[in-house]
C-alpha cells in the first residue's frame, strides 16, 4: 500500500506550506513509505484529488485545499484529521496501515483489545512484579490515593484546556488562510469568465456592425441600379421624340 499525499510546492498560502511540511515531517519521522503529488505542475494531479475527495470531505466551497492524504485509492483525510490523530497517537490507523510493534499505537491497541476482551493487561515494574492494586476493586482502595488521583486529573484537564485554546488559536488563523486562498481561486475564475463574456460580447457587435454595413452596401446597390434604369429609360423616350 502506498501513502499518497498531494501536495501544492508553488501555493502562496503560508499557512498551507506549513501543514504540508508538518505531515511530511511526521510521516519522515515515522519512517512511513509515501509518495509526493504535486497538484501545483500537475493538473492530472489536481484533477484526481479533487474528484476522489468525498463530497462530504470537502469545504463549502467545494475546493479541497492541499494537504490531503490518500492510502491508494482510499481517503484518508485532509491536515485537520491527520492533526487530530496524531494528537491521538493513532497516525497509523489514520492511513490504515498496521502499528509497527513496540509503537505507542500497538500499546494502546493492545491495552483496548484486552478491555474489550475483559482481560485489562497489567503492566509490569521495573523488578518485572505486577502491581497488587491492578486486582484489587476501585471501592477497596485506599481513599486518599484516590483523592489524589482526582487532583491531578482536574489539573491535567486544566492544562489541557489551555494547551487547547492555544490550538484552536492556531486552527483558526490556518482556517483563515486557507479561505483566503479559496477566496482568491475564485476570483480568478470569476475574472476569467468576465474576460471571456467581454471577449464574447466584442464578438457579437463586431457581427451586428458587419451585417449593417453589408445591408447598406445592399441597399446603395439597389439604389444605383434604380437610378440607371431611370436613366436609360429618359435616353430611350428622347431618341424616340427626336425619330418622331
Amino acid at each position: 500500500m502506498v501513502i499518497k499525499v498531494f501536495l501544492a510546492s508553488s501555493s502562496g498560502s503560508t499557512a498551507i506550506k506549513k501543514k504540508q511540511q508538518d505531515v511530511v515531517g511526521f510521516l519522515e519521522a515515522l519512517k512511513v513509505d509515501y509518495t509526493q503529488l504535486d497538484i501545483a505542475c500537475n493538473e492530472e494531479n489536481r484533477m484526481w484529488m479533487r474528484q476522489n475527495v468525498p463530497v462530504d470531505k470537502k469545504p463549502t466551497n467545494g475546493i479541497p485545499l492541499p494537504p490531503q492524504i490518500f492510502n491508494e485509492d482510499s481517503y484518508c483525510g485532509d491536515y485537520d484529521t491527520f492533526f487530530d490523530a496524531k494528537e491521538d497517537n493513532s497516525v497509523y490507523a489514520f492511513l490504515g496501515l498496521p502499528p509497527p510493534p513496540g509503537s505507542k499505537e500497538a500499546e494502546q491497541a493492545a491495552k483496548v483489545l484486552g478491555v474489550e476482551n475483559g482481560t485489562p493487561a497489567e503492566e509490569p515494574k521495573a523488578d518485572g512484579s505486577v502491581d497488587a492494586s491492578a486486582e484489587v476493586p476501585v471501592e477497596e482502595r485506599n481513599g486518599d490515593a484516590h483523592g489524589e488521583e482526582e487532583q491531578a486529573a482536574d489539573e491535567e484537564e486544566v492544562e489541557g484546556e489551555g494547551e487547547g485554546g492555544e490550538e484552536e488559536d492556531v486552527a483558526d488563523e490556518e482556517t483563515a488562510g486557507d479561505e483566503a486562498l479559496a477566496e482568491e481561486e475564485e476570483e480568478a475564475v470569476e475574472e476569467t469568465d468576465e474576460v471571456t463574456e467581454a471577449n464574447a460580447q466584442e464578438e457579437d457587435e463586431q457581427e451586428e456592425a458587419d451585417e449593417d454595413r453589408d445591408e447598406e452596401a445592399e441597399v446603395q446597390e439597389d439604389e444605383e441600379e434604380e437610378e440607371e434604369e431611370e436613366e436609360e429609360e429618359d435616353m430611350e423616350e428622347t431618341q424616340e421624340e427626336e425619330a418622331e
